[in-house]
């Protein structure tokens, strides 16, 4: 059964999963602070960071969001996920980096199908649309085309970019899979377990400011690898 949420007065879950972000974590608290969504549930999971982000959560930033939840051995984002999912309210929920590669100002966009047409389940696309997008590494795209293919054929949906960041979900969606993967193979693993429940997907097209390894990127040709085999494991074997 869906449920009805109220346009007017739902309230927005975000999710942050942070590993040493010392250099952007001010910022994007500050942009989600400012996102056109008037009620916000900020939650950020720092997963063992090491180089001062810590101390920045337990500090200034500690009394401008809902809740931090430290790790105390770093696991993967994956991992900083489920606690967080696990921990929160609002109605309606997103998956928001602590790098600034995706705006937070988009967030209205990503919401209106949920709130409009009964989607369930909304991804933000980097390969449709006419918004900006930072020109960064060929092999990257290649590798998320690649990955989102052979994920639709195994789901038998039609996305144009599984491994997106943002994806924002009905919080009863979201917490109805139990979910398993650490690090990045989170991305197929959720969109493996939601499609088999046969839940309303919708994308939407979002602006892109991919950063380079040397300013903190971290996904990796491993976490392709794994990826792949989470889309095997949760779509096929499974």
């Amino acid at each position: 059964m869906t449920l009805q949420i109220d346009p007017n007065a739902y309230t927005l879950s975000v999710v942050i999963p942070c590993y040493n972000e010392v250099g952007t974590i001010r910022e994007i608290v500050e942009r989600v602070r400012q996102s056109a969504v008037a009620k916000k549930e900020i939650i950020i999971v720092d997963d063992c960071s090491t180089d001062g982000t810590r101390e920045i959560l337990r500090g200034e930033l500690s009394g401008l969001v809902s809740k931090v939840i430290f790790h105390d051995v770093n696991q993967g984002k994956g991992a900083a996920l489920r606690t967080g999912f696990a921990a929160v309210t609002g109605d309606i929920v997103v998956v928001q980096d602590a790098d600034l590669e995706y705006d937070p100002a988009e967030y209205p966009r990503l919401i209106d199908p949920i709130l409009r047409h009964k989607a369930d389940i909304v991804y933000g696309s980097r390969f449709i649309g006419g918004d900006a997008h930072r020109v960064v590494y060929f092999w990257h795209m290649v590798a998320n085309r690649v990955l989102t293919l052979m994920s639709n054929m195994a789901t038998n949906i039609n996305l144009s970019d599984m491994e997106t960041c943002y994806k924002v979900f009905r919080r009863d969606v979201i917490q109805s899979i139990t979910l398993e993967e650490n690090r990045f193979g989170i991305e197929p693993e959720i969109t493996a377990k939601l499609a088999k429940k046969k839940y309303v997907f919708y994308e939407v097209g979002i602006s892109y400011f991919g950063r380079t390894y040397e300013e903190g990127k971290k996904i990796g040709l491993k976490d392709a690898f794994r990826a792949l085999y989470a889309i095997l494991k949760y779509s096929v074997w499974q």
